[in-house]
């Protein structure tokens, strides 16, 4: 079968951006007459033939890079393996076709370049979690594709971003438990690791505000390492020798899970004497013995909206860059006890 071609081929050949193809092949403004018959030249001679026109009735069709990074993808159950599936199951949805690359914390560590990114292989990337930062200020600064991120954000750089609701999502949690007889609740998080832990935190201190409930920082706890950022059953939770509250909230229901356990191996059951909630749906949750209640994250309305933002960049939609944030819903289950 001979291999349709891309934007991104025509833009490789010329040393153009991916944007520039399009804007010239579409009639699009942006480009000098010389350059737009160069390419409008270079399309004809390699055969590419425009499947997204929509004057056409032709469903759109692009080739989606998915860059991820392997301290995330480092258990085969990760949130983040989860999203990956979401997000190629919504892409055959949309007649694209999606291709994954993993970056070896090595790399990653070595400032090497992701090869959909250096070969331009595809017509738009998607960033599933954040990268460090140097990386990331390395990767988007060197990028001629659309981009979007997901399930994170960058506070230096405005780049179309989709998260889950996180500050408003841990502020219900938080008054979840406070409806429920709490005023003595822990924060399970390492702060300025995530934008979304961060923001988790602050939805978490605006509950307790409101109700004139002091935020005590000794009841702020570590879930990782910052060097790392492993979290789970081999973290140990550094809660020893502080007064104990009543109820945990934890950024994530890994994390959750892991704090259960060992607040049980101290002989505290959970949640007949510690009250504890998560974040995410995921896997933990739900199917752990523990039934941890938590904030259910819309995977697929997030992979969705990431999807369409990416489409409208290589079509060369214009409109500024923004965060964009997706609800998601409490699910009760047996881990909280009234008081």
């Amino acid at each position: 079968m001979v291999k349709a071609v891309r934007l991104a081929d025509i833009a490789k050949k010329l040393d153009v951006s991916v944007v520039t193809v399009s804007k010239a092949l579409s009639g699009q403004k942006g480009v000098s007459d010389t350059m737009r018959e160069k390419i409008k030249a270079l399309a004809d001679e390699m055969g590419y033939t425009p499947v997204h026109t929509s004057q056409s009735g032709k469903t759109k069709s692009y080739a989606i890079g998915v860059i991820a990074f392997e301290r995330y993808f480092s258990r085969f159950n990760s949130f983040y393996w989860k999203m990956y599936q979401e997000l190629t199951a919504q892409a055959v949805r949309q007649n694209c076709f999606s291709m994954l690359e993993v970056i070896a914390s090595l790399d990653e560590d070595g400032m090497s370049q992701p090869k959909l990114l250096e070969e331009e292989r595809v017509d738009g990337i998607i960033v599933i979690g954040k990268p460090k930062k140097e990386y990331l200020k390395m990767m988007y600064q060197n990028k001629k594709i659309p981009m979007v991120f997901l399930d994170f954000y960058d506070d230096e750089v405005i780049v179309d971003s989709v998260v889950s609701e996180s500050f408003l999502g841990m502020y219900r949690m938080t008054e979840y438990l406070i409806r429920n007889g709490h005023v003595n609740i822990a924060f399970v998080g390492t702060l300025m690791y995530t934008e979304s832990i961060t923001d988790r935190y602050f939805g978490y201190c605006k509950a307790l505000m409101e109700h004139g409930i002091e935020q005590r920082p000794e009841w702020v706890i570590k879930d990782r390492n910052y060097t790392d950022g492993f979290i789970g059953m081999n973290y140990k939770f550094s809660f020893e020798g502080k007064d104990m509250p009543t109820a945990f909230v934890c950024n994530n229901d890994v994390t959750a899970y892991a704090l259960i356990r060992q607040l049980e191996a101290k002989g505290c059951r959970v949640p007949e004497d510690i009250s504890v909630v998560g974040y995410d749906d995921y896997l933990y949750a739900e199917f752990g013995d523990s039934q941890i209640t938590t904030y259910s994250v819309d995977m697929g309305a997030m992979t969705k909206v990431a999807l369409t933002v990416l489409v409208k960049r290589i079509e060369c939609q214009s409109g500024n860059a923004k965060v964009r944030a997706v609800s998601g819903k409490l699910i009760e289950r047996r881990t909280v006890k009234k008081i």
